[in-house]
C-alpha cells in the first residue's frame, strides 16, 4: 500500500473534531504506534497513560478527548504544553474511531487500474468506466460492476452477478449466480458467496439423498466485510441476506436461508445453520455454533464455543452467554464449579 498525505485541516473537514493545538496545514502520512511514530504520524489516546505515551513519541498529531486535552493545561499536570510536543492535538468524542476513519483516508492502493489483458470479460458485461479487473479474473455473462470497484486476480463472477460501487474483491473470490453485492463491500481472498446450501431429501425406502432445490439468492448489503475463506450459501427457494454493516471474520460459514442483522460481528470459525436469524448488533465470538431454524435476538452476546440448539430462540441482551446450550456466563461458571466440587468428593465403596 502506498500512503496518501492529508493535512490536519482536510481530515477534520471530513471527519469532524476540533483542533486545539498545532498547525492545521501540517501533513499526516500514516497511523502509527508510539514506538514507530514520526513527525508525520498519527496517534490516538483514550487514557492518561496512553496520552503520556503518545506525547512522548512526538508524532505529527494526537487524537484524544476533550477531558484529556484539558488536563494538559492544568497546573498540576505532569505533561508539558502540547504545542511544544506535537504539531497538533485533535479533540473528538471517539478518538479510536476518528483514528480508524482517518487511517482509511490515508491509505491508497498502488495496484494498477483498468482491465488486465488476461481477464475474461464478456461483451455484455456492464462495467462502470473506472472499474479495475485484475489478471486472470473471469466474468460471466451479464455481470454488472459499479463505479470504482476493484476485482482482483483470479476472481470468478458467475453470470448475472451484480456488484455495487466501491467494492473490493480480493484474489480468488468466487461469487455464484444469483448473488448481489451492494456498495462498499469488501470480500477477502478465497471467500465463496452464493454456493448451494446443504439441503437434501432422504428416500426412506433406499436411504439415498436427493438435493432439495438450491435456487434462491444471496444479497449482501452496504458496508459488509467478509473475511478470507468465509462461505455464505444462497437461499434454497428464497434468499440469504447479510444486512448493512455486518463484519465476518475468516473461516465463517453461513448456511442457506439465513438472515444476519445489521452490524452483527462474528469471529473466526462461527457456523450458522440454515434458516436461522441473527438480530441487529449481536456479537458472536470464535467457534460459536448455531443450529438450524434458531433465532438470536438483537444485541445478544455469545462467548467462544457457545452453542445454540436447533429451533431455539435467544433474546437475552447485555449478558454474555456461554456453553452448550448457551446460558448466562455466571450460571455456566456456577455449574462448572459445582461439577468441580463433585469430582473432588471421595468415591464411596459398596459397603458404605
Amino acid at each position: 500500500m502506498k500512503i496518501a498525505h492529508r493535512t490536519i485541516a482536510e481530515l477534520i473537514a471530513q471527519l469532524g473534531g476540533t483542533l486545539v493545538a498545532g498547525d492545521p496545514a501540517s501533513t499526516i502520512h500514516s497511523p502509527a504506534l508510539p514506538h514507530t511514530a514520526t513527525a508525520h504520524s498519527m496517534l490516538f489516546a483514550e487514557s492518561e497513560a496512553t496520552l503520556a505515551q503518545a506525547l512522548a513519541a512526538r508524532p505529527g498529531v494526537v487524537v484524544t478527548t476533550q477531558r484529556l486535552a484539558d488536563s494538559l493545561t492544568e497546573a498540576d499536570s505532569t505533561a508539558v504544553e502540547p504545542a511544544a510536543v506535537v504539531p497538533a492535538v485533535v479533540v473528538t468524542d471517539q478518538p479510536r474511531l476518528w483514528f480508524a476513519l482517518a487511517a482509511q483516508r490515508l491509505a491508497s492502493s498502488n495496484q494498477p487500474s483498468g482491465i488486465h489483458p488476461t481477464a475474461v470479460v464478456p461483451s455484455d458485461a456492464v462495467l462502470a468506466p473506472d472499474v479495475t479487473i485484475g489478471a486472470c479474473a473471469v466474468l460471466g455473462e451479464a455481470v454488472q460492476i459499479g463505479p470504482r470497484s476493484r476485482i482482483d486476480a483470479g476472481v470468478v463472477l458467475q453470470p448475472g452477478v451484480r456488484i455495487g460501487a466501491d467494492c473490493h474483491l480480493w484474489p480468488r473470490v468466487v461469487v455464484y449466480s444469483g448473488t448481489t453485492l451492494a456498495d462498499r463491500v469488501i470480500v477477502h481472498a478465497g471467500a465463496v458467496l452464493g454456493a448451494d446450501g446443504f439441503g437434501y431429501v432422504r428416500d426412506r425406502k433406499t436411504g439415498r439423498y436427493t438435493q432439495f432445490p438450491q435456487q434462491g439468492t444471496l444479497v449482501i448489503e452496504d458496508d459488509v466485510e467478509i473475511g478470507a475463506n468465509t462461505t455464505i450459501d444462497r437461499g434454497a427457494l428464497a434468499e440469504t441476506r447479510i444486512r448493512r454493516g455486518v463484519k465476518l471474520d475468516n473461516l465463517v460459514h453461513i448456511g442457506h436461508n439465513c438472515t444476519i442483522g445489521e452490524d452483527v460481528v462474528m469471529a473466526s470459525l462461527c457456523g450458522i445453520s440454515g434458516s436461522s436469524s441473527i438480530g441487529d448488533g449481536a456479537i458472536l465470538a470464535g467457534q460459536v455454533g448455531v443450529g438450524d431454524h434458531a433465532s438470536i435476538g438483537p444485541g445478544v452476546i455469545l462467548g467462544g464455543q457457545a452453542g445454540v440448539l436447533s429451533g431455539k430462540t435467544i433474546t437475552t441482551t447485555g449478558t454474555v452467554l456461554w456453553g452448550t446450550p448457551a446460558r448466562p456466563l455466571r450460571q455456566y461458571l456456577r455449574e462448572l464449579a459445582t461439577l468441580a466440587r463433585l469430582s473432588r468428593r471421595p468415591s464411596r465403596t459398596p459397603e458404605e
